[in-house]
């Protein structure tokens, strides 16, 4: 990314957080010690950002200063997630960094019938675990529970139960949520 293109980006984030909290420019001005006339300035490309102003606006937004420079790409945008394969499992993880998302990571799963779950095969590790049926019918194995979760239907739970997720029935495809614990747990 340009310079120049880095430049319009800061200035279009700037405008876009004030105007995504209802301020005019006299109440941002007022808020990081500029003029109404230099932030306008500053908003159209008509004047550069001195360091200092960047910060003030910043602070001034909520922001940081690595959130308003932070360049945009397609490799930000999109995610490409890679399968991993074990029998009876394929799964896509379709976030990046969990760190970014509160520790959280969000995952694609098609379960089949080879996949070994139920009363023998559960796994505890600590967190939670979130996910929705987006089609065929999940088997929710939680301790001495057994529930069926049909599409369109979720379950959460803590992790700290013992727990699997089969699909006895045929096929079943799942989108969940779950922490870095969660994770590695799935991983193994």
């Amino acid at each position: 990314m340009s310079q120049v293109d880095l430049s319009e980006l800061v200035r279009q984030r700037i405008r876009g957080l004030r105007q995504a909290r209802g301020w005019s420019l006299d109440a941002l001005a007022a808020r990081c010690h500029l003029s109404p006339s230099t932030l306008s300035r500053i908003e159209t490309g008509h004047r550069r950002i001195d360091l200092d102003q960047l910060v003030a606006l910043a602070q001034a937004l909520g922001s940081t200063i690595d959130q308003l420079v932070e360049p945009v790409d397609d490799a930000d945008v999109i995610i490409r997630p890679m399968e991993r394969q074990e029998p009876g499992l394929t799964t896509w993880v379709l976030s990046r960094d969990a760190a970014q998302h509160g520790g959280r990571f969000v995952a694609k799963m098609r379960i089949t019938p080879e996949r070994r779950s139920g009363p023998g095969h559960l796994t505890v590790h600590p967190g939670r675990e979130w996910f929705t049926v987006l089609d065929g019918t999940a088997v929710l194995y939680l301790g001495e529970r057994q529930m069926t979760v049909r599409r369109g239907e979720a379950a959460e739970f803590s992790t700290m139960i013992p727990h699997s997720i089969g699909a006895p029935a045929g096929p079943v495809e799942i989108l969940t949520m779950f922490d870095q614990d969660g994770e590695r747990a799935h991983a193994d």
